[in-house]
């Protein structure tokens, strides 16, 4: 029987990953151009000229789309999970994309992709896939099961979104995982030492704060804050909007009307922020539409003082944490740091500043890298769930609820039942009566926050218990109990006490899929599965003839092409000439065939090729001399994907 894996997700604002436990380390897996990262971009192809659904593409190729027709790709889509109508108007101000027409409030948005609609959780679906397909070709079986990361400050309407992009993508999500919690996991296999430690997060659309306790083999999170809505998108849009406001200025061209045009300049912007990461400037160099070219140096002061108050929001949420966990900075013995933005220079400043690190010798540690450590976690809790690690058997890993939960009492207060940063999974009860003589109903409204009353706090959830016998005010007695399970999701169940009269109630999020909805697009997903395969096949066996027949093309200005027969030869061209013939068009195996006889063909000369080469690097030198060349060209290969899983 197969071995049954469970992989760690992260499910990340601008890139995602998908992990394994390999013996008793966590491993990153590549996907099949050899990334680690997947770009969370998905787009649609061109309408096809035959009719039918066009393509959906994800990652590195759809990123390309981006640029080319933005109308039709869509990015940071997380930012949209578990948000309503209302919610989401100020997200896209600064992107391409745009919600469709006939939405309502109250219902879950909807994206505009060219012809198409797709909710923010189908969205994720996609990119889910890839993860999956990425897996399932790594190891050349099928998987099923899996943990997925979401930031720690995520509603229950966003946790619910999460799940529901898992099922949609064939994964049964064992556990949600908050991101800081995940990079504990990861941090904590060669930590023995008890101590204190903050976990820094700011990636591409969130930022995320946790205090943790690490002691006796326990992660435990004392406490946790964060802002949805703060992340590297936000440097992003800054540097997008100066650039736009100067071209406007000095050159009287109105970028914002041009989509294609503004995501050039946005990935100006962003290599220039990658840049200025390692480097003391960088350059903007943009051709405008009326043939004018945009160009600009910033150097990395002018940059620091640029994203100063991008910074200084994140320092509020460490000193909240701080407090909440009952610590001051010097009680802090480790800072890690999580997320792309982390690389900035400036922040690691700011992340020492913060928790007094370099006074007491100390600094941040970034010894995994940022964009890796989450998904990591996720592997190491992906094996504590499925024990497939001696190392990971004997881990327990302890989360908390970010904000508090309770009910509406009589006036319109809130009776807090689980309070903020309580330990999950977690259950509270408390006991309630009626207001009036003779109730014989109570309205149960559940929600979520930190203000005094129910009308400022997030509305999760209204049920009724009915069927009380009707007695005088006050002598009913009401049990009600508030259960969070290990993914942060609410069960609320009332229970009148004399008369054994319950409710009960899975909080399902104002802007999560119904049953049926997710369903339907489970269906539909397998009702285009032959096809969707079908298509990612074709395009990957094009590929791969476009870059042989790249290769052969430069082959006659080869040394090693003169010592061909005249025969081997016009093997070669004919080959060529097949695979020419067929690689534009539909039939997968015609040009998977004609590959492999263009590669049958050119053995000879690759081997040639290679005699060549060496007989040219050992041409005049002593043993020595080579010996000592070969190790100083030596480097490690690049690792290749294994074959497509059949």
């Amino acid at each position: 029987m197969a071995e049954t894996r469970v992989v760690g997700i992260d499910l990340g604002t601008t890139n995602s990953l998908v992990a394994y436990m390999e013996g008793d380390a966590p491993v990153v897996i590549p996907g099949v151009d050899g990334s680690n990262l997947v770009p969370s971009v998905v787009a649609l192809d061109p309408l096809p000229a035959n009719g039918g659904r066009p393509t959906v593409t994800v990652g590195n190729s759809a990123r390309k789309a981006l640029f080319q027709n933005p109308e039709r790709a869509i990015y940071s889509v997380k930012r949209l999970m578990g948000r309503g109508l209302s919610e989401v108007q100020s997200e896209l101000r600064f992107f391409p994309f745009r919600l469709a027409e006939d939405v309502e409030e109250g219902e879950v948005p909807r994206i505009q992709l060219g012809e198409l609609k797709f909710t923010p959780p189908e969205i994720s679906a996609y990119v889910l896939r890839q993860l999956k397909r990425n897996a399932e070709r790594f190891f050349g079986s099928p998987i099923r099961q899996a943990v997925i990361t979401v930031p720690a400050y995520f509603n229950d309407a966003q946790r619910q979104a999460t799940k529901d992009a898992g099922r949609m993508a064939g994964l049964e999500v064992l556990r949600l995982v908050n991101e800081p919690t995940a990079a504990a996991l990861a941090y904590g296999l060669d930590r023995s030492k008890d101590g204190t430690i903050a976990v820094y997060d700011l990636g591409g659309g969130t930022f995320d704060i946790s205090i943790l306790k690490l002691r006796d083999g326990i992660f435990e999170v004392q406490s946790t804050n964060g802002d949805t809505h703060l992340g590297g998108d936000d440097i992003d849009n800054l540097l997008l909007a100066i650039a736009l406001d100067e071209i406007h200025a000095e050159h009287g061209v109105d970028l914002r009307i041009h989509p294609g045009a503004v995501q050039a300049v946005r990935k100006a912007a962003i290599e220039a922020k990658i840049r200025l990461s390692s480097a003391d400037v960088a350059h903007f160099d943009i051709e405008l539409p009326n043939g004018d070219r945009y160009q600009r140096e910033i150097p990395r002061a002018v940059f620091e003082l640029l994203i100063e108050p991008i910074l200084e929001r994140t320092a509020g949420p460490c000193k909240q944490a701080m407090a909440d966990a009952g610590i001051a900075p010097e009680d802090i013995d480790e800072a890690v740091l999580v997320g792309g933005s982390t690389r900035i220079p400036a922040v690691r400043q700011l992340v020492d500043k913060l928790f007094h690190l370099s006074a007491r010798g100390k600094k941040p540690h970034s010894e995994l890298n940022p964009d890796e450590v989450v998904a990591l976690g996720a592997a190491v809790q992906a094996g504590i769930l499925s024990g497939a690690s001696e190392t990971t058997d004997q881990m327990l890993l302890l989360d908390v609820t970010p904000l508090s939960l309770g009910i509406e009492s009589l006036g319109g207060a809130v009776a807090r039942i689980i309070q903020r940063n309580s330990t999950i999974p977690a259950s509270t009860t408390e006991f309630f009566t009626t207001g009036v003589d003779g109730q014989t109903n109570v309205a149960i409204h559940v929600v979520q926050g930190e203000r005094e009353m129910a009308a400022d706090c997030r509305s999760l959830a209204r049920f009724d218990l009915r069927g009380i016998p009707p007695m005088s005010a006050g002598l009913p007695r009401i049990e009600v109990k508030f259960l969070i399970d290990a993914d942060g999701i609410l069960h609320v169940s009332a229970r009148e006490q004399r008369s054994g009269k319950q409710a009960h109630i899975e909080v399902k999020p104002t802007y999560g899929l119904t049953d049926e909805q997710v369903e339907s697009m489970i269906i539909e997903s397998f009702d285009h599965a032959e096809e969707d395969f079908a298509k990612r096949l074709l395009i990957e066996h094009r590929n791969e003839a476009n870059t042989i027949l790249a290769a052969v093309e430069n082959a006659p200005s080869n040394p090693a092409w003169q010592q061909l027969t005249a025969e081997e030869r016009e093997a070669i061209a004919a080959a060529q000439a097949q695979l020419q013939a067929v690689k534009d068009g539909d039939d997968t195996l015609a040009i998977r065939q004609a590959t492999l006889a263009l590669d049958q063909a050119t053995r000879r000369f690759a081997e040639l090729m290679m005699e060549e080469a060496v007989s040219s690097a050992i041409r005049g030198k002593t043993m020595d001399k080579v010996s000592e060349d070969l190790s100083e060209n030596v480097t490690a290969p690049h690792a290749m994907a294994p074959a497509e899983f059949k």
